[in-house]
């Protein structure tokens, strides 16, 4: 098994000023390669922590580290030379990547009206590399390396995803990082989606399945709640396919009602495939338009989307949806007739075949002990009269119930176009 580790350098990030997206994307690359990687570390620009990181990968035996970030002409930009120092390699000048380097700079000096001279002197840097290193072509002004350290490889990466992403094919290309790659076995993955289950149900289930005599230590399985969904990640060899097979048919079996993914898929995409062929019309309060945005997110949605309307008072209630007020006066604007009313007024305005209306107390205050903040009424609606209709307390804070209203909206789309293949959300 290849073992691999990732190192994000930057301040910045480790402040939480940047979130790190090349660690996760990095790691994935790798999974497609089939590597597993067993670390991912964050550390400052500083030259200590990023020689112990190295350090630290090696002494866990990694066979390949990736380094993204600390590249740039900058004195803060040491990657290079921390890993040349790391693989005890000299620092050398690449006269045919300074050229390269030189070629882009004029460019920019030029059109940004800089001192061309200062501006090389300062980036010249840039072309120092470890000897006996492969240097990757720069996207911006940064190259790329792969440095051979002994027994592994460090691939040394920028830190901006523009120039990071397109330079990653480039090191794979690398004789002798494609000769590592290789000794890699195929690894496997496959998502599920669950929805209305906590993921404590699903980590009973799955000593369940392991007291059926399958061996899970052969799969890695994880389980992360992700905007109000349970997503499983199974991952597995080529040898381990029947546990992978029977894990899958075990949580399928305890949890049909929830599961609505077997492949990844998201409530996103299959909602814009069952909307084709119809039109849809939203009515939203509490929501804000979050389920509007989630339905236009995906291209092609004006092939479905008739319009909403968030009417968020009473009187745009009454006004632009067609509810009674004395119904509102009378049943409070959260319940489920005026939900039912604020659906039918979708149909109606929008000319639409399909609705879905939402009204609720997202807080943190109009709570009340019979209707407490979290209380949100749901109606999703065909033209013919078939409905479903949900009033759940949706549990957390302000923007998790207002998120997950638009969420519940998605999956009683779902249910109601569905033609059997699902039940509504608890």
């Amino acid at each position: 098994m290849i073992r691999t580790g990732i190192v994000v350098t930057g301040t910045e990030v480790l402040t939480g000023r940047i979130s790190d997206s090349n660690g996760p994307w990095v790691s994935e690359r790798l999974a497609e390669e089939g590597v597993e990687v067993a670390h991912i570390l964050v550390v400052a620009d500083r030259p200590d922590d990023l020689e112990a990181a190295l350090r630290f990968m090696a002494a866990e035996g990694m066979d390949l580290i990736v380094t993204t970030g600390g590249l740039g002409p900058t004195a803060d930009d040491l990657t290079a030379e921390i890993v040349g120092r790391f693989a005890g390699r000299e620092m050398v000048l690449d006269e045919e990547m300074e050229a390269k380097i030189a070629a882009i700079l004029r460019g920019f000096a030029r059109r940004f009206r800089l001192d061309r001279e200062a501006v090389m002197e300062a980036n010249r840097k840039q072309a120092m590399v470890p000897e006996g290193a492969v240097a990757l072509d720069p996207v911006g002004t940064a190259p790329g390396l792969v440095v051979p350290a002994g027994d592994r490889i460090v691939i040394v990466l920028p830190g901006p995803p523009r120039e990071l992403q397109p330079m990653w094919p480039l090191a794979l290309e690398v004789p002798r990082v494609r000769e590592l790659l290789d000794r890699a076995a195929p690894l496997r993955a496959y998502t599920m989606r669950m929805f209305g289950v906590p993921e404590s149900e699903i980590a009973k289930s799955l000593r369940e399945i392991e007291s059926d005599g399958v061996d899970l230590s052969a799969v890695e399985v994880t389980t992360c709640l992700r905007r109000g969904e349970i997503e499983i990640d199974v991952r597995y060899r080529d040898e381990a396919l029947e546990v992978a097979d029977a894990v899958r048919e075990g949580l399928v079996r305890r949890h049909r009602r929830e599961t609505f993914s077997l492949d990844g898929e998201t409530i996103d995409a299959q909602v814009a495939t069952l909307l084709l062929g119809h039109r849809v019309g939203l009515a939203e309060s509490c929501s804000g338009g979050l389920l509007a945005a989630r339905i236009t997110d995906l291209a092609g949605a004006s092939e479905y989307m008739a319009g909403s309307v968030v009417a968020y008072s009473n009187e745009a209630k009454a006004e632009l949806l067609g509810v009674d007020p004395t119904l509102i006066e009378a049943k409070g604007a959260v319940s489920p007739e005026v939900a039912e009313a604020m659906a039918a007024g979708a149909l109606e305005r929008f000319g639409a075949d399909v609705a879905v209306s939402i009204t609720g107390i997202a807080g943190p205050g109009g709570g009340s002990e019979e209707k407490p903040v979290g209380y949100v009424c749901f109606n999703a609606r065909l033209a013919d009269g078939t409905s479903i209709a949900r009033d759940p307390v949706i549990p957390g804070g302000r923007q998790d119930i207002r998120e997950r209203s638009a969420l519940v909206g998605m999956h009683l789309l779902r249910a109601l176009l569905g033609e059997g293949e699902g039940e509504a959300p608890p």
